[in-house]
């Protein structure tokens, strides 16, 4: 787990965003044919019309500049940045067409981004750094590591990124390795054998499971659907033998609620699933060059 700022490579954005251009057909933009012209040059500024945090820059800056290698972006502040309304985020000058094409695609991100860092921030200012707020792999399919960077420039932590970055112990698996008579202790070592320097973590649903799972010495215990008065008995059971974290049903409402309990973390799947997309407009000024 890393609250790093990741590096969102050029590739990857390129990729994406190239795919998001042909879903829109924009090579066949029956309304901008129309105004088709070289002659014709257009400047943008993208305005926030309300405060938030700001993420996903350069992936609207790759969206005009797939379009128009000629066109130029200038940003007026960084990813992860608190704004207010009405501030100039960035401008982009070039073929007027070309900037029509691909406003709707870069507000998409830039605003879709905006909105997962806005709301992990409220969140990590909730928690007043008595606990990590971490993302999940609830993530959209494809888009996962550009959300999972939002979150980050939100101030959030990126947990797993994958089924290979971290081992999970959750609910169903805990029932399979019951039917095959293995128990978690057999389980954590086997992992551990075949993965050092993979961390272990194992969900507990009920009270019931937690001599088990705490004799199973993972890296990590998942306190999944308790009360912040059961969590708080459950943290001075396992006593410091293992890193807590705690999900499920927690919302911006009732996060307080585990202020001094003593876990380290609490993990968010509406980060990226529930969120709003944070209000950003394009205003757009037309030049025509010798005409």
């Amino acid at each position: 787990m890393s609250n790093r700022i990741p590096h969102l490579s050029a590739s990857l954005i390129e990729v994406i965003v190239s795919q998001a251009l042909i879903e829109d057909h924009v090579e066949n933009d029956v309304t901008t044919s129309v105004i088709e012209s070289e002659q014709l040059q257009g400047m943008a500024q993208l305005v926030t019309q309300e405060e938030g945090i700001i993420s996903g820059l350069s992936v609207a800056e790759a969206t005009f500049k797939l379009l128009d290698e000629t066109a130029t972006w200038q940003a007026f502040v960084e990813d992860g940045e608190q704004v207010q309304q009405n501030t100039l985020l960035a401008t982009v000058t070039g073929n007027a067409s070309s900037i029509l094409r691909g406003e709707r695609i870069a507000l998409n991100f830039l605003q879709h981004l905006s909105g997962i860092a806005s709301l992990t921030n409220q969140f990590v200012q909730l928690a007043k750094d008595e606990f990590t707020i971490l993302d999940t792999r609830k993530t959209t399919p494809g888009l996962r590591d550009f959300q999972k960077y939002a979150v980050v420039c939100g101030g959030g932590v990126n947990h797993r990124r994958d089924l290979s970055s971290m081992a999970m112990l959750k609910d169903n698996h805990r029932a399979a390795l019951n039917v095959l008579g293995i128990s978690l202790a057999q389980t954590v070592q086997t992992i551990r054998s075949a993965n050092p320097e993979i961390l272990v973590e194992i969900e507990v649903d009920d009270f019931s499971q937690l001599g088990e799972t705490i004799a199973a010495n993972p890296d990590w215990i998942l306190l999944d659907n308790m009360a912040a008065t059961k969590t708080k008995h459950c943290v001075e059971l396992i006593n410091g033998r293992a890193k807590i974290e705690v999900s499920g049903g927690i919302n911006l409402q009732n996060l307080s609620t585990f202020l001094d309990t003593g876990i380290n973390a609490v993990s968010i799947g509406a980060l990226t699933h529930s969120f709003r997309s944070l209000d950003i407009s394009l205003e757009l000024t037309f030049t025509a060059l010798n005409l």
